[in-house]
């Protein structure tokens, strides 16, 4: 080698250094002078911290550790822990107005004691009595509770009747609409358990006794939730369970113990919702089969008023049928209610009115025999009884597919209604209903439920009820100011009204369930979370070795831009105009990822399109991006390309 060639060589040589040094000064100097976004902190957190407080050592049944509302998120109730010399089987009551009120319960055989106590009056000194055997003597000592008054925005019931002489001391629990309290209410309207986090849609017992019930954190806008709380109702979260798709309107739990959800594809070709089944494990939070129902139904077949090209189908139940191993699905936008083979995917049968519906689908709907015969409308909850029926909730709307046949809000109703169908012959019966006697003030034209409980004895719930201007409406409460709400909820038995419970709001759905269970007995256990919100789709993803960014101005703060960090993804939000183009960039190792913000007024949605009135345009609106965890490690400066303009954030987030 020549000494031109050793001297290129050691130009190269230095030339290489100097960019590695260059290199690694910026990698390891993109944080400097950033600040670290704040976090948020998730309740499973929070209740780690709390039940270090949950102390048991040195307290006795004379002198308990009493903790009201435990876990910061159920009021109405508390924790008694205490030990004993010998193990005690204790016997608790929660003393109530009279004996529908009154909760009992028997706990298993210990020297250590965490007692949870359910069904607190709140403003209220309430008594529970403890009561055990020791030297063939019953010993009873009774604690008193003192609760704070309830929420001002709490709602109370404005009507009331019942007949004690057929009901149990179970409770009414409700789901809100969209605001307000997940609750339950006792035979006599008292408010016996709330919780303060936002939970929506469906709420049920698992086999193991826990709630199931969503979380309160957004997955898409508007109501699309990350996945579901596991809890018992001290509040405690055993485990959070989260799904790429989110989680709305209801649920199954599978004999195995798997759940069968209602979830979203937002990644999908046509950009729809609520048209995706998915099976979760939940033990590894792996989803281990989906169904999408773009490959089952023509999604252009039999529309109701309220169809759009994105919420075309609009699944609002899940239920799942042991003995023909079937799916019954809810399809509020096409009127139908469809049943599926679990193994394969394919159509067994639809439950609905076939006016404009596909000659190839004809041959899946039934013909209707016997008298009284009524189709159901935009219906919800729709099951299969142990008897084989099917059981839904007819909201009623418009009552035809047909525009100008339509029946008006004020002479419409909403009903319970029960089919018999052949699968063999395809013929329906319509076996029993209840609501249409009620006529117009039994009117939901969205949400509501219908429970069984046993044969002969179910619960209607015409949970939707809107009036404007003092007439029926054809709308949910969203779309009309100073709407008047009304929820009305009705137990049968053998066709009587035993319990009827009315509400000046808007519910969901309703469940009847007691306070206790058999195996109801508190533990330690640490929580779990399990499943993934999956990768976030980037918009794009460059290479910046230079990347020219711009100080925060008044143009950046007049957007009201926040950044938090939850436990798994990344929380941006700000106010922003239907023209602009935003970007949230992370940068890492001289490489950016871009992710679009798109601003748009709830783009999926039931009940409302995607429109801008000239204020909100004006004003901009507040519109919110999560980039989820899955797919990123380490730390990423953040910055926010605003219209072209890059704005250096001056924070990092590491995941």
């Amino acid at each position: 080698m020549n000494k031109k060639h050793k001297n290129i060589l050691i130009i190269s040589l230095i030339i290489f250094i100097i960019i590695l040094t260059i290199a690694f000064i910026l990698l390891n100097n993109q944080n400097v002078n950033h600040e670290e976004v704040d976090k948020s902190v998730s309740l499973i957190t929070t209740q780690q911290e709390k039940e270090k407080n949950f102390k048991i050592e040195g307290y006795t049944i004379d002198n308990p550790n009493v903790i009201l509302n435990p876990y910061g998120n159920s009021p109405l109730t508390a924790l008694i822990c205490f030990e004993t010399e010998e193990e005690i089987t204790p016997t608790i009551t929660v003393k109530g107005k009279d004996s529908l009120t009154t909760y009992t319960h028997t706990f298993e055989k210990n020297k250590k004691h965490y007692l949870p106590i359910y069904g607190l009056y709140a403003n209220y000194e309430n008594e529970i009595n403890i009561e055990y055997v020791k030297d063939s003597k019953t010993i009873t000592k009774t604690i008193k509770i003192k609760t704070d008054k309830l929420p001002e925005d709490m709602v109370l019931p404005t009507n009331i009747k019942k007949n004690e002489e057929k009901l149990s001391n179970d409770l009414y629990f409700f789901t809100p609409s969209s605001k307000g309290y997940t609750m339950a209410y006792d035979v006599n309207g008292d408010v016996r358990w709330y919780l303060t986090n936002n939970a929506l849609w469906k709420i049920d017992r698992l086999e193991n006794g826990h709630l199931l019930l969503s979380t309160e954190r957004l997955v898409n806008s508007p109501y699309y939730m990350t996945g579901m709380y596991e809890m018992d109702l001290l509040g405690k979260i055993y485990t959070e369970y989260s799904l790429p798709g989110g989680y709305h309107h209801d649920y199954y739990e599978m004999e195995n113990g798997n759940l069968l959800v209602a979830s979203d594809d937002f990644d999908n070709d046509y950009g729809t919702v609520e048209d995706y089944i998915v099976e979760l494990d939940r033990n590894t939070g792996e989803i281990i089969k989906t169904w999408d129902l773009k490959n089952i139904l023509n999604m252009e077949d039999g529309k109701s008023e309220n169809w759009s090209s994105y919420d075309w189908f609009h699944n609002n139940s899940v239920w799942y049928d042991k003995n023909t191993n079937s799916i019954t699905l809810s399809g509020r936008h096409q009127d139908a209610v469809i049943n599926i083979d679990y193994e394969s995917g394919k159509l067994n049968w639809i439950i609905g009115d076939p006016t404009n519906w596909s000659e190839e689908y004809q041959k899946y709907f039934f013909t209707p025999i016997g008298d009284n015969f009524e189709w159901q409308w935009s219906q919800h909850a729709a099951m299969i009884t142990p008897e084989g029926y099917v059981f839904i909730l007819d909201n009623g709307n418009n009552k035809s597919k047909i525009k100008d046949e339509y029946v008006e809000a004020n002479n419409s109703y909403t009903r319970g209604v029960m089919y018999k169908i052949d699968t063999e012959n395809m013929t329906i019966e319509q076996i029993w209903e209840y609501g249409k006697e009620r006529g117009s003030e039994f009117y939901s034209p969205y949400i509501s439920d219908v429970d069984y409980i046993e044969k002969d004895h179910y619960i209607v719930h015409s949970g939707g009820i809107v009036y404007v201007e003092g007439k029926n409406s054809n709308q949910p409460a969203g779309f009309s100011e100073n709407a008047k709400l009304v929820s009305t909820t009705v137990e049968l038995l053998n066709n009587e009204v035993i319990f009827e419970i009315s509400l000046p709001t808007n519910n969901y759905r309703v469940e009847k369930m007691s306070l206790y269970q058999e195996n109801e007995n508190f533990n330690l256990s640490k929580s779990k979370r399990i499943g993934t919100l999956g990768e976030t789709n980037i918009t794009k993803e460059i290479f910046t070795p230079n990347l020219k960014s711009k100080q925060i101005d008044n143009v950046y703060k007049s957007h009201e831009i926040k950044i938090t960090k939850e436990i798994d993804r990344l929380v941006v939000s700000g106010k922003f105009k239907k023209e602009n183009n935003i970007n949230i960039v992370l940068y890492k190792n001289l490489n950016s990822k871009y992710y679009n913000i798109k601003v748009s007024k709830k783009p999926y949605t039931a009940l409302c399109v995607d429109i801008f009135t000239e204020e909100e345009n004006e004003n901009g609106i507040t519109v919110t991006k999560y980039i989820n965890e899955d797919g990123l490690k380490g730390k990423y400066s953040i910055y926010i390309e605003i219209d072209g303009t890059l704005y250096n954030t001056e924070k990092y987030v590491e995941f």
